[in-house]
């Protein structure tokens, strides 16, 4: 059972539909021992990283979520919830976050012709090959977000260009994420959350 972790940030709706369509048994929750017992984890989001991360913090989620990380269980943020990995965001005010990837989520410097939010679809480049990133050279994926995750290359696997190269996706071990939305990307995102369930198929079975 993959859980979807609830904590009123949106978008639950789509993702769990996605998951779906693949043939996955997925459910949503915030009950801490569901979340320890989960297959695998995923936490989606929109929204600001302040909110997101005290409303973790008052479901006395982020204790969970890393304890379930550190036995080994697949996790991927999907956007905000991507953010939400790093140390730290400078979103509105500096606030700590889940520290599962060293990094801090930044500000998309605005351009001439370059509009703030980052919103519609573009191609990716793969940086690193990880278990989900199998085939994702130039297909195109939907974003919306005006934040940035700022990590070393070792945790940057895709990027896209957006007169910078915004990271896409990143990783640490069993911790991914998804800086789009796979749920809203069409065939290629619903091939990005295959992967995740493989990954999730393999590690659950090596048990």
């Amino acid at each position: 059972m993959i859980i979807v972790i609830d904590y009123d940030a949106g978008n639950t709706a789509n993702v769990l539909r996605a998951l779906s369509k693949i043939g996955v048994a997925a459910e949503l929750s915030a009950d801490a021992d569901k979340i320890r017992r989960a297959d695998g984890l995923i936490l989606p989001g929109v929204g600001a990283f302040p909110t997101a991360m005290a409303e973790l913090e008052k479901r006395d989620l982020v204790r969970v979520i890393k304890e379930t990380v550190a036995s080994g269980t697949a996790f991927l943020g999907i956007c905000l919830g991507m953010q939400l990995l790093l140390d730290a965001s400078e979103e509105h005010v500096l606030t700590k976050g889940l520290g599962l990837i060293p990094g801090v989520c930044r500000e998309i410097p605005a351009g001439a012709e370059l509009k703030v939010p980052h919103m519609g679809w573009n191609s990716l480049d793969v940086v690193k090959e990880t278990a989900l990133t199998a085939d994702l050279k130039d297909k195109y994926v939907y974003f919306v977000h005006s934040y940035f995750t700022d990590v070393a290359l070792d945790f940057l696997d895709v990027t896209a260009d957006y007169g910078m190269k915004v990271p896409a996706m990143i990783s640490r071990g069993n911790v991914y994420g998804a800086q789009f939305h796979p749920e809203k990307s069409g065939d290629i995102g619903l091939g990005i959350l295959e992967k995740f369930k493989e990954v999730v198929y393999a590690n659950s079975t090596s048990d």
